[in-house]
């Protein structure tokens, strides 16, 4: 099974290939074993919607000469393009969008003639982890209502729909039975969790259920929108050992004139005085954040405003996107459109910024020592791969450390930081 997109269409994979073991299928790793295979598509940004596409032209290809013999395609690239892939790629034999997920193993069933006397659904509760012995996300909504206005997310997802606590509470002391110490959790915006169904914000509490499961080491969250980040959350934040010192904000821009085109909640003085306010209460607090340049009608001066924060915010991490315009977004309707070439130097010169920012942050660290977890190893198997409380798997740093201990993969060790390379750490393991 191909994963595309972001890790909370991670864990529909994860429950996609659940539901095929519950169904007795046997679930092989290489598409040259499988008699079907499936891809889960992004379709948020240009980016990523190609390389769903050349993998499903691939397969395609694949399919008239390899042993594959059915091939499906799901996912948000289905959801909003469905018509239009059937016409496109007859090759495929059954394309489910995000719509049809109830109705996932039913479909599926009938396509290989089979009797259908299934029931089972997308379960949460039977995903099979792809991520390791060690960490494991935890999705705890679906879905978007913040409708800003260059993300289609609202229209592929729907409106922000929270899980019940109770449900994923559950999952979550299933997942630690299963002996996962790291937890990342997940949502559009985790920090609207439970407003739908409770009223209010729900994810300090949430924080706090997860924090006392005993077996939790590292506890996560991410896509914390900043106007919704409480002195609540952060004092939880602060409260447990267990909830890593780590704040993922999506801030998108400082400018108050584009945030207002974003149709963000935030303003700019508002932003800033929540960063100061976080460094001051968790002072060895991580930062990240993510933005976007060359949204339409950002001026010279939104960008400068935008460029100079960064320079005074000085986060740990930060990735920048080129504004993609998306069908059917508001943004993709605004005429002043700005031209590729002004993107790339924006996006150029942020990054530039930055990387002088994140090398002067991670030589601060040279001479600490940090309990890292093990993720794996180097090709050449002279050392091993970690990460300590301040990198997020996939998107961050690593720590590369000299291999002196056998079969330490999946285990938290004491490294102490030697050195430095580019956005990564050099480090030595303590006996």
């Amino acid at each position: 099974m191909f994963h595309f997109g972001c890790s909370k269409n991670l864990v529909d994979t994860e429950m996609c290939i659940g539901l095929f073991k519950k169904e007795n299928f046997n679930v092989v790793k290489s598409a040259k074993e499988a008699d079907i295979i499936v891809i889960n598509t992004c379709g948020f940004i240009e980016k990523a919607k190609e390389e769903a596409i050349n993998c499903i032209l691939e397969m395609a290809e694949y399919k008239q000469t390899g042993k594959c013999e059915y091939l499906i395609v799901m996912g948000c690239l289905v959801q909003r393009y469905k018509k239009e892939l059937e016409k496109a790629i007859p090759e495929v034999d059954l394309f489910l969008s995000i719509d049809e997920y109830d109705l996932f193993m039913e479909k599926v069933l009938y396509l290989l003639n089979k009797k259908n006397t299934s029931k089972n659904t997308l379960d949460y509760m039977e995903r099979i982890i792809s991520t390791g012995e060690t960490t494991a996300y935890l999705k705890i909504a679906e879905g978007c209502s913040n409708n800003c206005t260059y993300c289609a997310i609202p229209s592929i997802r729907g409106k922000y729909i929270s899980r019940p606590m109770e449900d994923i509470l559950k999952e979550a002391k299933r997942l630690e039975k299963l002996g996962i110490k790291e937890i990342i959790i997940i949502a559009q915006d985790t920090t609207k969790y439970g407003i739908d169904i409770y009223g209010k914000s729900k994810l300090p509490e949430l924080l706090e259920k997860i924090a006392e499961i005993k077996g939790f080491k590292w506890i996560r969250f991410l896509y914390a929108y900043p106007e919704s980040i409480t002195d609540e959350l952060i004092d939880v934040v602060k409260k447990y050992d267990n909830i890593c010192n780590y704040f993922d904000i999506p801030i998108q821009h400082y400018s108050d004139n584009i945030l207002k085109k974003m149709n963000r909640r935030s303003d700019g003085k508002s932003i800033e005085n929540l960063i100061k306010k976080i460094r001051k209460n968790i002072p060895n607090v991580i930062l990240r954040t993510s933005l976007i340049v060359g949204f339409p009608e950002e001026t010279e001066e939104d960008f400068f405003e935008l460029y100079e924060f960064v320079n005074r915010a000085k986060f740990e991490k930060l990735g920048v996107f080129k504004y993609s315009k998306e069908d059917g977004t508001p943004a993709s309707k605004i005429k002043n459109q700005v031209h590729y070439k002004t993107k790339e130097a924006r996006f150029n010169k942020i990054m530039a910024l930055q990387k002088q920012i994140a090398k002067i942050k991670l030589e601060e660290k040279i001479g600490n020592e940090y309990e890292t977890i093990i993720d794996g190893e180097t090709e050449d198997e002279k050392y091993y791969i970690g990460r300590s409380y301040m990198d997020i798997p996939n998107e961050d740093g690593v720590i590369f450390i000299e291999k002196n201990k056998k079969d330490m993969i999946g285990k938290f060790v004491k490294v102490k930081i030697t050195g430095v390379f580019e956005y990564d750490y050099i480090g030595e393991m303590i006996e």
